[in-house]
């Protein structure tokens, strides 16, 4: 790694996200493909005019948790039997909409509805992203980059260090409130071993695999909904979080919205490994 670099850091956290607002999977190695993790918002709710449904409509669906098991994706939730999803199985195909993009996709069948509407409480399908689609992060904030993404909000990873929850927490603690868990931000990568919201600051951050380097170019700060504000626990809401995050992270780049972690994108590595304890260099870039 290069000696002149500004930062050294370590993978601390590798997080994986399948269906899109659904709990997440914790892992030691995750693959990096050309939209993000492996299989990481590979999967939808809709409602019936295949409008994307996530925690801000309905904060039970924080309660669903996925499990990798050879070929399958399992979901469980309190009071359900296990639904059983086959990786490499679809049905029909449909057109659904994330945000503002109309996307191909394919519907996942009348059992996996029937478990998710039971569950939510609404008529909901689930959907699969087509491979064969391709949805771009906003080429304003790459610089002319094209980088895929599947379903999740805008970008194919989410960067958040150790650091910044803790001085988060240190500022919850003192206003008498617990201590929250990285779980809330939903990142991909969390890395330990740089100050507060250093990841606001790299420009670019090298991770040493054994196949080569992996680059990665956070692009935009994450502004924050109110989805951190949901106990992925219990999927109740207290606005404290958001409320404390407003005292000090407004962000002049989003024009004073609340920001925690940096979306980012792979400039180097698709097809290569990250895994929790890889060493990370990094430059600051003060734009």
């Amino acid at each position: 790694m290069s000696q002149e670099s500004d930062l050294t850091a370590r993978i601390a956290r590798l997080f994986i996200y399948p269906v899109k607002s659904c709990a997440g999977i914790e892992v030691q190695e995750a693959l990096l493909t050309e939209t993000g993790l492996d299989l990481d918002r590979a999967w939808m709710v809709v409602d019936h005019a295949g409008e994307f449904i996530t925690q801000r409509e309905l904060p039970r669906m924080a309660l669903i948790r996925p499990q990798f098991k050879f070929n399958e994706v399992v979901l469980r939730a309190p009071g359900m039997l296990a639904l059983h999803l086959a990786i490499d199985t679809v049905e029909e195909a449909v057109r659904v909409r994330v945000w503002d993009d109309e996307v191909a996709a394919f519907d996942m069948g009348a059992v996996a509805s029937q478990w998710f509407s039971d569950f939510l409480g609404q008529r909901v399908r689930l959907v699969r992203f087509d491979p064969e689609g391709r949805r771009l992060a906003s080429l304003d904030w790459t610089g002319g980059v094209e980088a895929p993404n599947q379903f999740s909000d805008a970008y194919p990873l989410l960067l958040a260090s150790t650091a910044s929850l803790d001085l988060l927490n240190a500022k919850l603690a003192a206003k008498g409130h617990e201590a929250v868990g990285m779980e809330r931000f939903r990142p991909n990568i969390v890395i330990e071993g740089v100050e507060a919201h250093d990841e606001d600051r790299i420009g670019l951050l090298r991770i040493a695999t054994g196949d080569g380097p992996i680059v990665l170019r956070p692009v935009k700060p994450c502004a924050r909904c109110p989805i951190p504000n949901i106990d992925p626990a219990t999927a109740q809401a207290n606005p404290i979080i958001t409320d404390t995050l407003q005292g000090y992270r407004r962000s002049e780049r989003l024009k004073g919205a609340v920001a925690f972690g940096m979306n980012v994108i792979a400039m180097e590595g698709v097809d290569r490994t990250l895994r929790v304890g890889q060493a990370a260099t990094g430059n600051y870039s003060f734009e």
